[in-house]
C-alpha cells in the first residue's frame, strides 16, 4: 500500500454533545470548522504549523493530538510514514464544550485515511469512529464529527460505538455563546454525581426521547425537550455565569442549554433568537450564530491546487 504524495486537505466541523438531556450521547454538528492539510515526507519527524483558536497552547511534536489520532489511523492501517507535514487552522475555541478534541481526533483520522492509497476502503467510517473511541472513551462529539448533521451514539454490549445519524429540521437556527474562561471536559466530570435519583433519571428519559421527536419534526417543542435534571446543575460552580445565561434565556422561552461539558451556551432555536442572546450575554461573550453542519469530517480540494 502506497502514499499519496501530494499534500491533502480536511475540514472538520465542531459539536455540541448532549443538548440538555441526552448526556453523552446526542451529538450536533455545528458550522464551525478546523481545517488541516497534511502531507508523507521522507524525513523523518513532524513538521507542525498551527494557527486560529489554541495556537500558543498547543505542542509542535508528535504529542499533538492531531498527529496522534493520525499515528493510530495509520497503525490501524498498517501503515507507518517517515515523516510528516501538518497545518492546522483551528476556528473551533480550545476548553469551551464545542468538541475541539474530537474534531482534532477524527479529522486527523480522516486525514490520515485521506492520505493512504485504498485508505477508505481499508479503514471505513464504522471502523474509524471504533478507533476514535479509543482516545474519547464518550461517543457523541466524536460521531457527531465524523458523520454531521444530529447524531445518537451509545456503547453496544460488546463495548462498539454505534451511532445512527439524523436530519435537523432546517428550522433550527443554532447560536452559541462562547466566554473568555474554558473548562477541560475533564475536570467538569469530576463535578459529576456516582448516582442521580431516580425521578430524576425518569425526567432526563422522557426529555431525551422527546429531544429527538423537536430536533427533527417539531422544534416548537425544543424548550421542553431540553430540559435536563442531571449534569448542568452539578456543574454550577465551574461556570456560574454560563448556568445564569442559560436560565435567563430558557425564562425568556428560548431553548438555551450547556454545550458539552461547558462552559459555552448553545440556543437551539430560530433566526430571531439572535438578538435577544447577544443582548442577555453582554459584551464578555462571543455570539455566533452557526448553522448545521451536514456534512461531517471531509477531504476537500486543496487550496491554489
Amino acid at each position: 500500500m502506497a502514499f499519496r504524495r501530494h499534500p491533502v486537505r480536511v475540514l472538520v466541523p465542531a459539536t455540541s454533545a448532549n443538548l440538555g438531556p441526552a448526556f453523552d450521547c446526542a451529538g450536533l454538528a455545528l458550522g464551525i470548522e478546523d481545517e488541516l492539510v497534511a502531507m508523507v515526507s521522507d524525513d523523518e519527524g513532524v513538521l507542525i504549523e498551527v494557527a486560529g483558536a489554541g495556537a500558543a497552547d498547543v505542542p509542535r511534536d508528535e504529542s499533538h493530538l492531531v498527529v496522534r489520532a493520525m499515528a493510530t489511523a495509520f497503525r490501524a492501517m498498517g501503515q507507518s510514514p517517515a515523516g510528516l507535514v501538518l497545518r492546522c487552522r483551528n476556528d473551533i475555541p480550545h476548553g469551551r464544550g464545542l468538541g475541539s478534541s474530537a474534531a482534532a481526533i477524527i479529522g486527523g483520522m480522516v486525514l490520515a485515511r485521506a492520505l493512504v492509497e485504498g485508505g477508505p476502503d481499508r479503514f471505513p467510517d464504522a471502523e474509524l469512529l471504533q478507533w476514535a473511541t479509543t482516545m474519547e472513551s464518550h461517543p457523541d462529539n466524536i460521531s457527531a464529527a465524523l458523520h454531521g448533521g444530529l447524531t445518537l451514539a451509545w456503547l453496544a454490549d460488546d463495548g462498539r460505538a454505534e451511532c445512527i445519524r439524523l436530519q435537523p429540521h432546517p428550522a433550527i437556527a443554532p447560536i452559541v455563546a462562547i466566554p473568555a474562561q474554558s473548562v477541560s471536559t475533564s475536570h467538569a466530570r469530576t463535578a459529576l454525581p456516582a448516582k442521580v435519583p431516580f425521578p430524576d433519571a425518569a425526567f432526563n428519559l422522557a426529555r431525551a426521547s422527546l429531544l429527538v421527536h423537536a430536533m427533527t419534526s417539531e422544534p416548537a417543542l425544543l424548550l421542553e425537550a431540553t430540559a435536563d435534571r442531571l449534569h448542568q446543575q452539578a456543574r454550577r460552580e465551574m461556570y456560574p455565569s454560563s448556568l445564569a445565561l442559560v436560565e435567563a434565556l430558557r425564562a425568556e422561552s428560548i431553548a438555551a442549554m450547556i454545550s458539552g461539558a461547558g462552559p459555552s451556551v448553545i440556543v437551539l432555536g430560530t433566526a430571531t433568537d439572535l438578538e435577544h442572546v447577544r443582548a442577555r450575554a453582554g459584551s464578555a461573550w462571543l455570539v455566533r450564530r452557526c448553522r448545521v453542519c451536514d456534512t461531517g469530517a471531509r477531504e476537500v480540494p486543496v487550496e491554489g491546487a
